[in-house]
């Protein structure tokens, strides 16, 4: 190892916040935890608002964000890993109060990793990342409850999330896909991935929101919320299913007891950041396997030096598909 190594820190000086591209020493690596060279990390929604201000991501500055990271391990007391095993991170505390993936170099708590499954490169896991691993979550709520032949609408489709979501309905057999984007631009990519339908998300809206409205969907992935969520929950069909998994439209949600008590639908919020082992561990299973959709995402490929051009177009709403940091 080199007795130095580059990450991308944030830092906060009397309400100023700023993100760079800085030299660490080995030093500064916590000795308790795995010691990982990082192969590849990945860029989301969450790494770009934590370079902003009073968004409430980072807890205690400086720190190396990331909420995702791949390599192998170069250093272990701990017996589960040894020099050598290829390993994956996503969540917990990674890049929010504990140093993160966008590092060269980074220590892990032993608790937080996962083995890589076969079948799946480092590449292939950052190309998923949080974006897939969440994506996955909401995707099984849907396939235990939606029968394939029912109508499933994916909001903020041309997003991480969203666009894995797609892919992996479509790979599940899921006939009525429909996706829903403001960017009438991504109409074909998002069909290529699965999508039998495209709607103009302002189209869901109507001028008045009422308790219940015509049954459209029997399942929603949504990863914006806000208005467009109160407008779609009662659209839901009887008894059906939305996974929420994101607030990019906003955290405010106005709705009823009705599409509960009369419809029986069921709202399940999707958490990425602190699930079980082992769920964690049969999920990174099925992307790697049954589910594997790696070879059908859009994604770019970029040096660490270039993630904050990255997380601008992540923050300003240019960015598609999904950025993969290459160390």
């Amino acid at each position: 190892m080199a007795d130095q190594f580059y990450a991308f820190v944030v830092n906060n000086q009397d309400e100023n916040v700023s993100a760079t591209l800085l030299e660490q020493d080995f030093s500064s690596l916590d000795s308790d935890g795995v010691i990982v060279k990082i192969a590849y990390s990945s860029l989301n929604f969450k790494d770009a608002l934590a370079t902003q201000a009073k968004t409430g991501v980072v807890r205690n500055y400086p720190l190396t964000l990331g909420i995702d990271l791949a390599g192998t391990v170069v250093k272990s007391s701990d017996p589960r890993f040894l020099a050598g095993d290829e390993v994956l991170a996503t969540g917990y505390g990674l890049g929010v109060t504990h140093a993160g993936g966008l590092s060269e170099y980074q220590s892990v708590p032993a608790d937080w990793l996962v083995k890589l499954p076969q079948n799946l490169s480092l590449k292939e896991s950052m190309i998923y990342g949080t974006a897939g691993f969440t994506a996955a979550l909401a995707v099984a709520k849907i396939n235990e409850n939606i029968a394939k032949d029912e109508a499933v609408l994916v909001t903020g489709a041309s997003g991480g999330v969203g666009s894995i979501a797609i892919a992996l309905l479509h790979q599940l057999g899921y006939q009525k896909i429909i996706a829903t984007s403001r960017k009438t631009a991504v109409k074909s990519w998002l069909e290529n991935l699965g999508a039998t339908e495209f709607i103009a998300p302002e189209t869901l809206i109507p001028a008045k929101i009422r308790p219940l409205a015509k049954q459209q969907f029997a399942g929603i992935i949504d990863t914006v919320g806000g208005e467009l969520l109160t407008a779609l929950l009662p659209k839901l069909h009887y008894e059906g299913v939305a996974a929420l998994c994101g607030n990019a439209g906003g955290i405010q949600l106005n709705t009823t007891v009705l599409p509960f008590i009369l419809r029986g639908i069921k709202v399940f919020g999707i958490d990425s950041v602190n699930q079980p082992m082992t769920t964690r561990q049969e999920i990174w299973r099925l992307l790697a396997t049954d589910w594997k959709v790696t070879d059908q995402l859009k994604y770019d490929e970029v040096p660490l030096n270039a993630v904050k051009e990255v997380t601008a177009a992540l923050l300003n709403g240019t960015h598609e598909g999904r950025s993969v940091i290459k160390m």
